[in-house]
């Protein structure tokens, strides 16, 4: 991909520039009760119903983790308390960035406008984009688009917003499964994977890969 200045930089938040944390609440929770290989399936588990709970109609995300968190625990064989779930979702607002965020974001935002389209509530996500230390243009969210990613709806919310299209847009994430396939699907030829190490790369789907956002300024030249 020759080198592209985009009208939008658009992100996904959680995992790609926020530090994800759900593996360590799952610990923190059930660690005591699993083995380390017990303990690894029902993290693999819990996302793995996370992403199921999101891709019907949408609901508020407290569902979402609770929901997910309750069939996690059936599947395991560990009993479910409506607390441990209240205890997760109360986590996500305090999570800050991965280190290597808020210089590269700084340095981006001084000339192409940033965007985040978020599986988030309006409630949740402005506390950690205050920590990502950069100015956005705008966060969209689930809840507003009433629809979470992967589902084309949320990306399409945010063209009718942005009044932009496809191709006006470097989409910005570390997943595939949540952002990139769903990207390529609607048409957004410009895409960098950021690899956190969340899934294996995938070149079919067409992308700049990054180990960091601080590779980020020098996909668009600056």
């Amino acid at each position: 991909m020759t080198t592209f200045r985009p009208k939008y930089i658009t992100f996904d938040c959680y995992g790609t520039l926020t530090n994800f944390q759900m593996a360590e609440a799952a610990r923190d929770l059930y660690g005591e009760q699993l083995d380390e290989a017990r303990m690894a399936e029902f993290i693999k588990n819990f996302a793995a119903y996370r992403l199921d709970e999101i891709l019907g109609d949408w609901k508020p995300y407290v569902e979402v983790v609770h929901n997910s968190l309750e069939r996690t625990c059936k599947r395991n064989g560990i009993k479910f308390r409506d607390e441990a779930a209240k205890v997760v979702y109360a986590r996500v607002p305090t999570w800050g960035p991965h280190a290597d965020v808020p210089a590269g974001l700084a340095k981006v935002a001084k000339e192409i406008p940033l965007v985040i389209l978020s599986n988030a509530m309006n409630s949740q996500i402005m506390s950690n984009v205050e920590k990502l230390g950069a100015p956005f243009h705008a966060v969209y969210t689930a809840e507003q688009a009433q629809a979470y990613k992967p589902r084309f709806k949320a990306f399409e919310y945010m063209f009718d917003m942005l009044g932009c299209g496809p191709e006006d847009i470097l989409h910005c994430s570390s997943s595939f499964r949540y952002d990139l396939m769903s990207a390529h699907d609607l048409g957004i030829k410009n895409k960098v994977w950021v690899n956190r190490g969340h899934e294996p790369a995938n070149p079919y789907y067409g992308y700049v890969e990054i180990a960091d956002i601080s590779g980020l300024p020098g996909v668009v030249g600056l």
